[in-house]
C-alpha cells in the first residue's frame, strides 16, 4: 500500500439544509498572487499557470491508497465478522477484485485483507494533536519513524488465475466467498474462494508483504450461454445463490444453486431491450424483481416468472443508461447514470417517462457507477469518467440565514457556489478513469473507488458520524 499523493479536491463539511465550500485549497505561486490558499470548485474554478492544487486533509476522516500489479476495473467488498457501525481506528476491510491485463493469461482474481487503517494526519482531532506535537516536540526523529512504521497499512492477498480481463465481479451477499465473474472472453463464472479467504484471516501480519504466487484452480461454474461478452451482473440479496448476468447482446440469464451446490441457468433469457444490458439490481425485498438499464436508453422491472416482456419499463433518458443502483433502506427508490453524466433518481410507485424525483448534471463525463449509501437513505455516491467521486445528500436544502451565519463565521470564506447542487456534499479527485465505487457495509461513510491507477480507501469527514 501507498501513501497518496495525488491532488485530492472535497468539499467541505456541511450541515442539512446548509451549503459548505469545496474543501481543496488552490496556492498561488506566481507573481500576481497574494500567497494564500484558496477554495478551488471542480468544474467551475481554472488552475492558472504557477498554481497548484493541495487537500485539506481535515476534509477526510482517513485516507489511503493501493496498488495490485494490474488496473482492477471492478471489486466487490465482503462483508467479515469484525462487526457493524464500526467507528474505532485502526479499521480492516476484505476485498475481492480482478484484473485487467495488457494480456489475457496474466489476468487474476484479488482476494485481499486491509488491516492497520490509520486515522493518521486526516481528520479534526487528527490536525490538532499534529499541531499539539509540533509545538511539544521531544521524541526522536527515529522515534517518530519506528511510530510511522507501526501506523503503515498492510495488505494481505492471495490471487487466483482467470480467463481473460474481469469486467466485473460481484460477491454473493450471504456467502462473500462466493463470487462470480464476467470475463472478456464471453464466460459468466463462479469460484469458491474460501480457501483465499481463510488464507488471509489465518496470515500475520509479517508476512504480508512475503510473496505467494498465483494459484491455478478451476471456477464452481461457467456458463457459455451468452452470445457475447458483457458487465451487468448481481446477486439477489432475499434469495441466497440467485444470480443475473446480462450481456451486450441484450440476452439477461437467471442462475440458481440447486442442491449440492449445483449451478442451474436458464437458457432462455429474458428479452426485452434493444442494446446492451449495462446493469442489473435486484430489489432489495422481493426475490422475484429486478431492475435493468440498457444502452437502448430504458430502464425495466421484471418479474422472473415472466422472461417475455418487463413488467414496467420506460425511456429514462437520452442518451446510454450505464448504471443504476436500488435504495436499501427506501426501497422504492432507484437511482441511475447515464453517458452525459446524468444522476436520475427514481420513485417506482410513479415510474413514469420523464417522472424522475430528482435530476443532478454535474459530472462531465459519463458516470461509471452509482450506489446508495446502506446507512443513509438520502445518501448516494457516483463516480464519472471526469476523475470524480461525488457524495450527495438528497435530504439537504439550501438555507440562506444559516449560509449568511457561516459567511460571518469563516469571514467571507464560506459562499455557496451556485454552479454546484445544494445536494453535494463532498468531491474527491486525484484518480484517473474511475470506474467503480462501493460503500463499505460495516463501516458507516467508507467508501472504497478503483482507477487505472489503482484503489482509494477513505471516509469523508462529513459523512457518516463523526470520529
Amino acid at each position: 500500500m501507498r501513501t497518496p499523493k495525488q491532488a485530492k479536491a472535497s468539499r467541505g463539511k456541511k450541515k442539512k439544509k446548509q451549503n459548505a465550500s469545496n474543501g481543496t485549497k488552490k496556492d498561488q505561486q506566481n507573481s500576481i498572487g497574494d500567497g494564500n490558499a484558496r477554495v478551488w470548485r471542480p468544474g467551475v474554478d481554472p488552475i492558472e499557470d504557477g498554481e497548484q492544487l493541495d487537500y485539506d486533509p481535515t476534509t477526510y476522516d482517513f485516507l489511503h491508497a493501493m496498488r495490485v500489479e494490474w488496473p482492477c476495473l471492478s471489486f466487490d467488498v465482503l462483508r467479515d465478522e469484525k462487526g457493524e457501525g464500526r467507528t474505532a481506528f485502526p479499521h480492516e476491510m476484505r476485498l475481492v477484485a480482478g484484473t485487467q491485463a495488457d494480456a489475457g493469461g496474466k489476468n487474476a482474481l484479488v482476494v485481499a485483507k486491509l488491516t492497520n487503517l490509520h486515522q493518521g494526519k486526516h481528520g479534526k482531532k487528527a490536525a490538532q494533536k499534529a499541531e499539539d506535537s509540533d509545538e511539544e516536540m521531544e521524541s526522536s526523529d527515529s522515534e517518530d519513524e519506528e511510530d510511522t512504521e507501526e501506523e503503515r497499512p498492510r495488505l494481505h492477498a492471495r490471487m487466483v488465475t482467470h480467463s481473460g480481463g474481469v469486467n466485473r465481479i460481484r460477491a454473493m451477499k450471504q456467502m462473500p466467498s462466493v463470487v462470480a465473474t464476467w470475463s472478456e472472453t464471453g464466460h459468466v463464472q463462479v469460484w469458491d474462494l474460501r480457501n483465499q479467504v481463510q488464507a488471509i484471516e489465518e496470515e500475520v501480519p509479517e508476512d504480508a508483504t512475503k510473496p505467494k504466487g498465483t494459484v491455478h484452480m478451476a471456477p464452481a461454474h461457467v456458463f457459455s450461454g451468452h452470445k457475447e461478452e458483457g458487465f451487468a451482473l448481481d446477486w439477489s440479496p432475499v434469495v441466497e445463490g440467485r444470480l443475473l448476468s446480462g450481456d451486450c447482446k441484450w440476452a439477461i440469464h437467471l442462475w440458481e444453486r440447486g442442491e449440492g451446490g449445483r449451478w442451474m441457468v436458464d437458457r432462455t433469457p429474458f428479452h426485452g431491450h434493444q442494446a446492451s444490458v449495462e446493469d442489473l439490481q435486484w430489489s432489495p425485498t422481493e426475490g422475484n424483481v429486478f431492475a435493468s438499464c440498457s444502452v437502448d436508453k430504458t430502464i425495466k422491472i421484471w418479474d422472473t416468472r415472466e422472461k417475455k416482456r418487463p413488467a414496467l419499463g420506460i425511456q429514462a433518458s437520452e442518451t446510454d443508461i450505464n448504471v443504476i443502483s436500488w435504495n436499501h433502506i427506501a426501497t422504492p427508490m432507484l437511482a441511475s447514470g447515464d453517458d452525459h453524466g446524468i444522476l436520475r433518481i427514481w420513485d417506482l410507485r410513479n415510474f413514469t417517462e420523464g417522472g424522475h424525483v430528482a435530476y443532478f448534471k454535474y459530472h462531465t463525463g459519463p458516470v461509471t457507477s452509482v450506489e446508495w449509501s446502506p446507512f443513509e437513505s438520502s445518501s448516494l455516491a457516483s463516480s464519472s469518467e471526469d476523475h470524480q467521486v461525488a457524495v450527495w445528500d438528497l435530504a439537504v436544502e439550501r438555507d440562506a440565514e444559516e449560509e449568511a451565519e457561516a459567511m460571518q463565521v469563516n469571514e467571507g470564506q464560506a459562499e455557496a457556489p451556485d454552479e454546484l447542487p445544494a445536494q453535494l456534499m463532498f468531491v474527491h479527485q486525484g484518480q484517473k478513469d474511475v470506474k467503480e465505487l462501493h460503500w463499505h457495509p460495516q463501516i458507516p461513510g467508507a467508501l472504497v473507488t478503483t482507477s487505472s491507477d489503482g484503489f482509494n480507501i477513505y471516509k469523508p469527514s462529513n459523512v457518516g458520524p463523526e470520529v
